[in-house]
């Protein structure tokens, strides 16, 4: 399984620690999910514009299509 190796600043590790231990989680895990949420937030967003974008230009794209 691909991993990832990252630094942080003492104070962020302490943070990280912290946060870790108020969830209930490993650092491994707290990291994993919180990556994970941004990144299926930000797809989430990016599906929404395009779709968007999709609704607004469908009217000229029919007329430059002809």
């Amino acid at each position: 399984m691909p991993a990832l190796n990252l630094q942080f600043s003492d104070e962020e590790m302490a943070d990280l620690r912290a946060a870790a231990e108020r969830e209930g989680k490993s650092l491994k895990a707290l990291a994993h999910d919180a990556i994970v949420s941004v990144v299926s937030s930000r797809k989430h967003l990016v599906d929404q514009a395009a779709q968007r974008v999709a609704r607004i230009s469908g009217e000229l794209n029919e007329r430059l299509a002809r």
